[in-house]
């Protein structure tokens, strides 16, 4: 049997590529992928199962209405927020195994309270080049996943 490596938390994604492409990315992982409705799309989006393959029913997402159901389902002791809008570089985290690593919406990324409430969690995917914004969320996730996985790795398994 397997364990859950980190968890993966998308506060109200919008596109169903993106989001399949990330729970292949669970499964593939062993992490756990939370959503946070409202989805902009339909679990049974063709798109969301496309970008999944045959992986996505190896998956079981955990779905929440709201944030602070999540909260109150989850009791997260460890999260961290990535986001364009933090000040510090996401290597610089310590990572521990069961993590949440959480990310906003592709369109709006996190909403205005989180940067508040969450400051101290706060990390950014630094990008240097002069024209860029932001990164594809499916990119992001997978990028903070490895440098999570990275600096916990069992050096016989990754």
């Amino acid at each position: 049997m397997t364990t859950t490596s980190f968890n993966i938390v998308l506060f109200q994604p919008e596109i169903p590529q993106n989001t399949g492409t990330i729970g292949r990315l669970a499964v593939s992982t062993n992490c756990r992928l939370h959503l946070i409705e409202p989805l902009g799309f339909s679990l049974d989006d063709k798109y969301l199962k496309r970008a999944g393959l045959d992986y996505w029913h190896h998956l079981s997402p955990s779905l929440y209405p709201d944030w602070e159901t999540f909260l109150e389902k989850e009791s997260p002791q460890r999260m961290f927020f990535i986001s364009t809008h933090g000040e510090k570089s996401f290597f610089d985290a310590e990572y521990q195994i069961g993590d949440y690593l959480v990310f906003g919406r592709e369109s709006a990324g996190l909403p205005e309270e989180f940067y508040e409430c969450y400051r101290e969690q706060m990390w950014q995917i630094p990008m240097p080049g002069d024209f860029s914004r932001s990164l594809n969320l499916a990119n992001a996730v997978s990028i903070t996943l490895y440098e999570a996985m990275r600096q916990n790795r069992d050096p016989l398994k990754i």
